[in-house]
């Protein structure tokens, strides 16, 4: 085995290497990927538009030329931008030439965002093709007509205004400089850019339907299909085909329902993955093929435990919020990915909770390879009124289209500590908390829906989700001791469990947030702002022992059938981390995995 010191050595010198090439090289959504496509990602000239004079000076059709560079898909906050400037800045604009491969000749182009933060336009040499707005989501577009023999140019104008409030934003802050929970801003594109070549029809997007049983159903949507196109659906395992089948399109849906025998269940313990080869044919010759992939996975509550294929299962999650110091939200490599989850892995936790991010979709992709359960969470605003309404919604729902295939995440959180929500005496916030539950309900039946992360509760929620950051093990279980008498009477954590007027539904009990214990190891310096929830320890000794009385409390607690501990790493004055912000483990993985060992 390789000592953990020079794992970790290797981990950070491949960071650096690749920060020096093209970033992020890697097909960037692995469940929807199409084999011609080219990176956009790189160097880009880059511009700051602080008058807002952009739009009318045109300069998308090369009217201005932009003196910086930046190097995409990295935030201009960020290091690894090469930009690094954390000031306000609302308009930016970027541009980039490319040539087309020659194969690509008489062949739909479709140009893709991963996110860009928060409203986006996009020209392709000079004329309009398109927006957005959501600073979570992806978009495409179909940028064909638009393109010319030889260089072509894309410029894209972003808008993120800093200090408005009804903006999803998460945990980016709204005033200069970063504090208390409140972290870096990430503006403009943030995730990578890229092309696909495709036929004249295409696929659109699929929705993947399993049950144990082995049935699967792919409901497609066909982008420009003509009478007699079909989907032809190819399932895989370990290179041998199980199932294949074929439906004609019907307007622009495809639906093919196919059986695989003896299903292998996907788990933590084996993620077992199926491959799929989703191909739109025409005149019986595929003109657009996707490669992707499924597990067949269930999660349901009864008598008050979380089933995952039928067994109870003990959710041990640890939060995450995924930011990192030279990249904020944006991961610096897929390397960066896999190195969080396999060390929260061997500390014993077998989930996160992605706190107040849509994660990139190459961290959904590891956690379904390497079996690791994901709570799925929407990036919050901090005021209510009709138009965050709107723009929640919206966001929220291409969250769940996007993310709805991964057999990882087993739980939507829309909402956290009523974020959005501050005043849920008023009917209308409470109205928006319940939509949301019926929303994700009405998009998504097969996995768990939490209203609202934490407290104040309605009647409308799968599991009851309290933050209670009790400093030590014999305050939580003084608190807790009693969950099994009935009435069951949730006490308050933060603030009250429930709503006034509501009645706790019998939802399993889960303590979605606790610990925070703050620690600074020797040597490694800190903010002087840095703070933990629970209070700052002196030593690594005195750290854990009061993680293992919490531990050792919560153990004693049948009722609670799952943990969040805050959190996997330290995050910029934030230092309640198992890991430092660097990635440094702070405190003994395999004591940490003993602890989470005690819970069953």
């Amino acid at each position: 085995m390789i000592p953990r010191p020079v794992v970790l050595a290797v981990f950070c010198s491949a960071l650096a290497l690749r920060a020096a090439d093209i970033p992020r090289p890697e097909f960037p959504e692995p469940q929807f990927e199409r084999a011609d496509w080219l990176s956009l990602n790189g160097d880009w000239e880059f511009a700051f538009d602080d008058a807002d004079a952009g739009l009318d000076a045109h300069w998308y059709n090369g009217s201005q030329k932009f003196e910086r560079r930046i190097n995409i898909p990295y935030c201009f906050e960020s290091k690894l931008s090469g930009i690094a400037d954390t000031s306000f800045h609302p308009w930016a604009w970027y541009n980039r030439q490319i040539t087309l491969p020659a194969g690509w000749q008489g062949r739909r182009v479709l140009l893709h965002f991963g996110a860009v933060d928060y409203q986006s336009m996009v020209w392709v040499n000079g004329q309009m093709v398109g927006s957005h707005e959501g600073g979570n989501t992806p978009f495409q577009l179909d940028i064909t007509p638009l393109l010319k023999t030889g260089a072509n140019s894309i410029t894209v104008r972003a808008l993120d205004p800093p200090t408005d409030k009804s903006i999803p934003r998460g945990k980016q802050y709204w005033e200069p400089k970063s504090k208390s929970i409140f972290y870096t801003r990430t503006s403009g594109i943030w995730q990578s850019v890229w092309l696909e070549a495709t036929g004249p029809a295409w696929l659109g997007s699929v929705r993947t339907h399993t049950d144990p049983l082995g049935n699967v159903r792919f409901d497609g949507i066909v982008v420009h299909p003509k009478d007699g196109d079909r989907l032809r659906v190819t399932v895989s395992l370990n290179g041998t085909q199980v199932s294949q089948g074929t439906e004609a399109a019907a307007l622009d849906k495809a639906s093919v329902t196919m059986h695989v025998q003896s299903p292998q269940l996907w788990s933590v313990e084996s993620p077992t993955l199926y491959d799929v080869k989703l191909e739109v044919l025409r005149n019986g010759q595929p003109v657009d093929t996707v490669k992707s992939y499924f597990g067949f996975r269930t999660v349901e509550t009864r008598d008050g435990k979380v089933y995952l294929n039928g067994k109870p299962t003990y959710l041990k999650f640890v939060l995450d919020q995924g930011y990192w110091p030279d990249s904020v939200l944006t991961p610096p490599t897929d390397a960066a990915i896999q190195y969080d989850i396999r060390l929260s892995k061997e500390m014993g936790f077998n989930g996160a909770r992605k706190h107040q991010k849509v994660e990139d979709p190459r961290f959904l992709y590891w956690a379904d390879k390497m079996g690791y359960l994901v709570s799925g969470e929407m990036a919050n605003a901090q005021g209510f009124d009709e138009r965050y309404v709107e723009r929640f919604n919206r966001e929220w729902m291409e969250a769940v289209n996007r993310d709805i295939n991964h057999p990882s995440i087993i739980i939507w959180a829309p909402l956290n500590e009523s974020w959005g929500v501050g005043d849920l005496r008023d009917q209308k916030e409470q109205n928006h908390l319940k939509e949301l539950y019926s929303i994700t309900r009405a998009l998504d039946d097969s996995r768990l829906v939490i209203d609202n992360e934490g407290w104040l509760h309605t009647d409308m929620t799968d599991l009851m989700a309290i933050h209670d950051y009790a400093k030590t093990g014999a305050l939580l279980y003084d608190r807790y001791r009693d969950l099994g008498k009935s009435p069951v009477v949730i006490p308050d954590g933060g603030k009250p469990a429930l709503i006034a007027g509501y009645v706790y539904n019998g939802s399993p009990i889960y303590l979605s947030e606790f610990g925070g214990i703050a620690f600074i190891p020797p040597g490694h310096d800190v903010p002087p702002e840095a703070w933990g929830y629970s209070g700052v320890e002196k030593t690594a000794d005195d750290a854990l022992d009061r993680l293992d009385g919490l531990y050792h409390g919560l153990a004693k607690i049948p009722q609670i059938i799952g943990i969040c501990y805050t959190q996997l790493t330290d995050v910029e004055q934030e230092i309640n981390g198992l890991m430092t912000y660097d990635r440094k483990p702070k405190f003994s993985v395999a004591k940490l995995k003993a602890m989470n060992d005690l819970l069953k």
